[in-house]
């Protein structure tokens, strides 16, 4: 089959970077800085047991928001269901519990540094909708031509061989999209600091501008997004801008429709597009990257933190849900980080086998985990907690 190239210049998506000589680069410069400086100062202040247990349960965030972007609302308990291979016996439900296992899939892969590449290399993006897309049932896998009606399957990780249009903007012709993405990843691939942070939003809108695949192209420009922060402010999966574009996304898709308008005048850059406009959505970005580390901190000063849990535990004792002297427990591990299983019987004043009663019991409700039955004891965030534990941080069960 050959794909039609209509042989479009490149420089219809110029610019890929906002120029120094933009009025507005002075003031993006400082928010990207005040965001590497808040966000190296959040990941310094949580020990390092607590950092991977909330890495896990904001992949589980992440990952709803940007399915909810999409029109898809699968509850957090949901997803932590699936990733139990505990699935809905309605169908609907169940495609969407193997959608979100699936973005919690690819974005686990990212975090734990197997992406060896730029994320804007056109393998990588390539790369991040196959893993996506792979995992996803038949029924997720099928889209509608609206003028045929025709469906169509969408291939993972292979780049779309038909022409797309979404709301007004017709993207550029099936063979042009290798030579676009080409272009996008010479632009940023060897950026400094300062840039890469800007380009995390801006690489967004140029890749959805694109639009390579059929399908799943939101879900790909956001996980792209992550990866470019999470590599150049080194945010170890602490936070994620997802919760907040989807808490604002009216807002968040008129940034995206006004970055797809031209040049308005001889003062809006030197490329075909409105760089006005995108430096405008690079400030909402930003803007939300700020407002999503400023809550994430918040939900974990130690202190804060510690009372809504302890106060969540001595209504659990009360309700006899969990065995007396569990908080004391949590609270160790709260303090220390971890707790080896020999010392909780000492610290407890009990015996080993009361000890190990109530251990088993906090491990059992998923408020402590361990990676073996002789493992420190490390404390969990699951997200059946997080209306307590966290609040704000998902919808209401």
């Amino acid at each position: 089959m050959i794909i039609r190239d209509d042989k479009e210049s490149i420089g219809l998506f110029e610019p890929l970077i906002i120029s120094d000589s933009s009025k507005s680069r002075a003031a993006l410069n400082d928010m990207a800085l005040e965001l590497a400086t808040r966000c190296e100062g959040f990941r310094r202040s949580l020990p390092a047991s607590i950092a991977a247990a909330l890495a896990d349960l904001v992949r589980s965030m992440n990952c709803y928001y940007s399915n909810l972007i999409e029109g898809h609302n699968t509850h957090p308990i949901d997803i932590e269901r699936a990733l139990r291979d505990d699935y809905s016996t309605d169908l609907v439900k169940r495609n969407l519990q193997l959608e979100a296992k699936a973005h919690i899939t690819v974005q686990k892969w990212i975090d734990d540094g197997e992406m060896q590449i730029a994320p804007t290399d056109p393998v990588a993006i390539c790369e991040i909708h196959r893993r996506f897309c792979e995992k996803l049932p038949a029924e997720l896998l099928l889209v509608t031509d609206p003028t045929t009606g025709e469906e169509i399957d969408v291939v993972p990780g292979v780049l779309r061989e038909r022409d797309v249009q979404v709301g007004k903007h017709v993207a550029v012709s099936p063979g042009a999209v290798p030579r676009f993405l080409e272009r996008m990843h010479a632009a940023y691939r060897k950026l400094g600091r300062i840039d890469s942070i800007l380009s995390a939003a801006s690489a967004h809108h140029r890749l959805l501008w694109v639009h390579p695949f059929l399908d799943g192209n939101g879900r790909v420009a956001r996980l792209v997004s992550y990866a470019i922060l999470r590599n150049s402010l080194d945010t170890r999966g602490l936070w994620s801008v997802a919760r907040g574009l989807a808490r604002q996304e009216a807002k968040y898709k008129q940034h995206l429709a006004a970055c797809d308008m031209p040049r308005r005048n001889d003062l809006d850059g030197r490329g075909t597009l409105s760089e006005e406009a995108l430096a405008g959505f690079t400030e909402f970005f930003l803007g939300s990257c700020l407002d999503q580390v400023s809550f994430m901190e918040n939900l974990m000063k130690p202190d804060r933190l510690r009372d809504r849990i302890m106060i969540w535990a001595e209504e659990q004792i009360r309700a006899d849900i969990l065995p007396a002297k569990s908080d004391v427990v949590l609270k160790a591990v709260l303090y220390q980080g971890e707790l080896h299983r020999g010392e909780v019987a000492s610290l407890l004043g009990l015996s080993d086998r009361a000890a190990r009663r109530i251990t088993s019991a906090l491990l059992d409700i998923g408020a402590l985990t361990s990676e073996s039955s002789r493992a420190p004891l490390f404390l969990a965030f699951p997200a059946k907690f997080a209306e307590r534990w966290m609040p704000g941080l998902f919808p209401e069960a």
